[in-house]
């Protein structure tokens, strides 16, 4: 029985995200146990994935959403942003178009990012942006993570699993053209390098030239991806992996003012072009470099006893100039905010002229070491860690705030209606604001402890960990301690039902002292989840239903009453339900997510800029007739989001967007592929601030592939 793509992306993901291999053994008697064994071998639970181990997530009371490198693939995926459209809960693109950073949050809170379960994104602006095709899959790991990751969100993390060199893998070369000129060649290549197959090599590269949808922005990158393997025994495997990444690129987010694009402008027009580059030609860029070295480990002792270990050295750059309208606290166009015709039209604009050059440094271990032992009728899987990371972080910059408008100067004015760009201030201007701020220094080592007890049909798992925290900013240090604690328990009943209860914590230390001069306490997140996972009885498939309740504590006080001593009386509060699942009926794959949340911030008010819904399907298709064809198509839908103060209110309106794929199978050798984001070339706003700008989503893409491999 020959499987389809679609196919095996869907058991990929039913094996490896949710359900172990014996369930579909048992379950579906058309699936042959051959290719079972097949899907396993394409992706697979490690203990360098999100969990740290290789327990099947079915056993664990908590939510993970996954996307497989084939789901990456299907989707026509081209950044980690987009990676999380279609998972539920989370805003793979709060901010709109961006070339700058991946802006993902889950459960209404930003969070952060990891490769091969080590961070490797600290401070702002810094380093490159993860380039899609270098991973195997993407985890998103939703709720507070402390226990194995130390201080964080309480929204999760996001880890995605790099490619490494693979016995039996082929090799491929993949050119792709699309919407805006973006042109790129992507090259995967895996050898076997010795005879007697212990020493394994890969290399993935990337070379992309592309503008984007805002006129003057390119999005260009080259990516080098090394690594070797050696296997001197079945039972260890060293691999060390090299990437070395160069952007040169512009600022996709221009800050466009609220009027004229969620607002009407004064005279009950909107601007002509939403995606307006508000920049200066020549002045601004967004260049950044990346190199990292990582070392993965994993050595099997015997049927009981394996350690594993992560280590990394990361260092980053960019060398970052922009200019932007300037936030005035009223409104942003010239004429009205001074009240008098300053300029020509209603639709000019003071610009802020920006430049910043900041880098960081980290280096990381990571040693974990995993035990089976059974006492009695409880078998338990025991996971032991100590993780270690120091990153240092420099960020200096001059701010050159209105253009010099301020003093009268109106040289650098834009019109957001008719831009006609005008040069940038001279260099001298900036290097005589320029503030060279002293470099930051975070150190953290954390034990970790944690217990998978299976019994009989239950399954608990209990998780502590101490972490220890020192910040340095260069003006005053500060020592942080902090333990945090996990627990869940879950019940596989036989007819595929598996009810669980789950708690977990987080925290985030807090620099600085209170008005009685004692050090801030961290932010702590605590969240309570109930839930149910359920595999179809009748058909390879699975779906989680959650129920999540976040209270993150120590927060600035409501309302910033400065006559409060403590200073971290504020509670921020987020319900939520999230709905999630995939199913396969025969040659037709589906993925399907849905969620709803309630979030207030420590004033009531609603978090800023994150959705309160989202729900999306995305379905693909092999004709039986048709073998060498496959069909998909998805749709999104993302909720309103709110931006409030005690002075106003931005509520940006909710969107549906529509996603087409098809791809031909010409030979064993050759695949070409067509792709399609926002169908329709929607125009919508992503989200709008308080402070007076939105952010405009992305517009239709197009994008062609050709793959051969070999």
């Amino acid at each position: 029985m020959k499987h389809s793509p679609i196919t095996l992306a869907t058991l990929v993901a039913l094996s490896h995200t949710v359900f172990p291999q014996f369930v579909f053994a048992q379950q579906s008697s058309d699936i042959a146990e051959s290719d079972i064994e097949k899907v396993e071998i394409v992706s697979k639970r490690s203990p360098f994935g999100a969990t740290k181990t290789n327990t099947p997530i079915v056993d664990l009371a908590r939510t993970i959403s996954i996307e497989s490198e084939m789901d990456l693939k299907l989707k026509g995926v081209l950044n980690l942003s987009q990676s999380a459209t279609y998972m539920a809960g989370v805003t793979g693109e709060s901010y709109g178009f961006a070339t700058r950073v991946d802006s993902v949050s889950s459960r209404g809170l930003s969070i952060p990012r990891y490769r091969d379960s080590i961070q490797e994104l600290f401070g702002n602006y810094n380093s490159t942006r993860a380039e899609i095709y270098t991973m195997e899959q993407v985890e998103l790991l939703k709720g507070p993570a402390s226990v194995l990751y130390g201080q964080g969100s309480p929204g999760g993390i996001v880890n995605y699993v790099s490619k490494t060199p693979t016995l039996g893998k082929g090799s491929e070369i993949v050119g792709s053209y699309g919407s805006f000129d973006r042109a790129q060649v992507s090259v995967d290549l895996n050898a076997t390098l010795s005879e007697d197959e212990k020493w394994l090599g890969r290399f993935v590269g990337v070379y992309r030239d592309a503008n984007t949808q805002v006129d003057h922005v390119n999005d260009d990158t080259q990516v080098f991806m090394p690594s070797v393997s050696f296997l001197p025994s079945d039972n260890t495997t060293l691999t060390l992996i090299g990437l070395f990444q160069n952007t040169d690129s512009d600022t996709a987010a221009q800050f466009i003012p609220v009027e004229g694009t969620l607002l009407p402008l004064a005279d009950g027009s909107y601007l002509p072009d939403q995606d307006i580059y508000a920049g200066e030609p020549g002045f601004n860029k967004f260049e950044t470099e990346s190199n990292q070295v990582t070392l993965l480990g994993e050595h099997i002792f015997n049927d009981t006893t394996s350690m594993s270990f992560t280590a990394l050295w990361r260092d980053g750059e960019a060398d970052y100039h922009q200019a932007w309208p300037t936030f005035t606290g009223g409104s942003r166009y010239l004429n009205a905010f001074i009240g008098a015709p300053v300029a020509p039209t209603d639709t000019y604009v003071a610009r802020t002229f920006y430049q910043a050059d900041n880098t960081f440094n980290q280096h990381a271990v990571d040693i974990r070491l995993n035990k089976l032992v059974e006492t009695g009728m409880f078998e338990h899987e025991i996971l032991g860690g100590i993780q270690y990371q120091n990153v240092d972080t420099d960020a200096n910059s001059a701010y050159y705030a209105g253009g010099g408008v301020l003093q009268g100067d109106f040289r650098y004015i834009l019109d957001l209606a008719n831009p006609i760009y005008t040069g940038a201030p001279e260099q001298a201007i900036f290097d005589a604001i320029y503030n060279d701020s002293p470099e930051q220094n975070v150190t953290d080592t954390g034990f970790y402890l944690s217990d998978h007890i299976s019994y009989n049909q239950w399954r608990v798992t209990l998780g502590l960990r101490h972490d220890r925290v020192d910040n340095d900013n260069g003006a005053s240090e500060q020592n942080d301690s902090q333990t945090s604690y996990s627990a869940g328990v879950l019940y596989r009943f036989d007819n595929g039902i598996s009810p669980y209860l789950s708690y977990a914590e987080s925290f985030e230390t807090v620099v600085g002292l209170d008005d009685n001069d004692n050090q801030l306490k961290p932010e702590e997140g605590r969240q309570f989840e109930a839930g149910v996972k359920y595999a179809f009885s009748e058909l390879p498939g699975y779906m989680t239903l959650s129920y999540y309740n976040i209270e993150i504590s120590n927060l600035p006080n409501p309302n910033s009453l400065p006559t409060d001593a403590s200073q971290q009386q504020g509670i921020t509060k987020i319900d939520g339900v999230e709905l999630e699942g995939r199913v396969q009926w025969g040659q037709v794959s589906a993925q399907f997510a849905a969620s709803i949340m309630d979030a207030e911030d420590p004033n009531g008010f609603d978090l800023s800029a994150q959705p309160d819904s989202n729900a999306s399907l995305w379905l693909s298709w092999t004709p039986e007739i048709l073998a060498d064809v496959t069909l998909g198509g998805g749709v999104r839908y993302v909720g309103k989001s709110v931006s409030e103060n005690a002075a106003l209110r931005y509520e940006t309106p909710s969107y549906a967007l529509a996603d087409l794929m098809a791809a031909y199978q010409f030979s064993d050798n050759l695949n070409v592929q067509l792709n399609v984001r926002n169908l329709t070339d929607k125009e919508y706003l992503t989200s709008c601030l308080f402070r007076g700008d939105c952010f405009p989503g992305l517009r239709r893409t197009v994008n062609a592939s050709v793959t051969y491999s070999f």
